[in-house]
């Protein structure tokens, strides 16, 4: 999907486009992909049409563009301690995914992003941007000799973030300190394990007994 390039437009230009973006943004929070109307998105911004397919040659093209504002990236802290710097990551992730409107976005991107492939990897994108503090402080954790040298990083991010997606959006229940913090001991507490090993190739003989 082709878009123009905002890079070499004037100010006005600009703005306009930034309305559209907002007004999209809105309208996305309020009832996903499928609410999503470019007619609702002229009237609300005060954008004629004509002009927003100039700049988005799509409704897609326009939605991914305002969806790719929702940013869940955190500050990566620095309490002293593994457990300190989870439980403060995960405590404002949960409460993001309580109160931001970019939470109420994400269900009809996972939806659409099973069957468009530039929905799907918008959607990678904004995961990882949930993850990425959290893969930092563990790779601090283990450089501190916190974590074994093997532990499986991709794994504990899993355990830590799934429990907040399970009560956010499945039983919709309070993402709370205590809830937090029975993550965080819950994971910590549970031994953490090394990485998987690589299974064993069937082809590949295995070694003879030393002579």
């Amino acid at each position: 999907m082709d878009v123009v390039d905002a890079g070499n437009m004037d100010a006005r230009v600009r703005r306009s486009r930034e309305r559209v973006l907002a007004a999209s943004f809105d309208l996305l929070s309020e009832g996903g992909v499928g609410g999503f109307s470019v007619d609702e998105v002229s009237r609300r911004s005060g954008v004629a049409k004509t002009t927003i397919y100039r700049h988005w040659p799509s409704r897609e093209a326009l939605v991914l563009e305002a969806a790719a504002r929702i940013s869940a990236q955190e500050p990566v802290p620095d309490t002293g301690t593994l457990e300190g710097d989870l439980t403060a990551l995960l405590v404002s992730l949960g409460a993001k995914l309580t109160s931001a409107r970019w939470s109420s976005v994400v269900p009809s991107l996972v939806d659409i992003a099973e069957r468009d492939a530039d929905f799907a990897a918008l959607h990678s994108r904004i995961q990882r941007g949930h993850a990425s503090s959290l893969r930092a402080v563990l790779e601090r954790a283990v450089e501190r000799a916190e974590l074994p040298a093997d532990a499986d990083v991709p794994g504990l991010i899993s355990a830590l973030i799934g429990p907040l997606y399970y009560r956010r959006w499945f039983s919709r229940e309070p993402i709370d300190a205590p809830f937090v913090t029975l993550v965080v001991d819950g994971v910590l507490g549970g031994g953490v394990r090394p990485a998987a090993r690589r299974p064993r190739d069937p082809a590949r003989p295995r070694p003879g007994p030393s002579t």
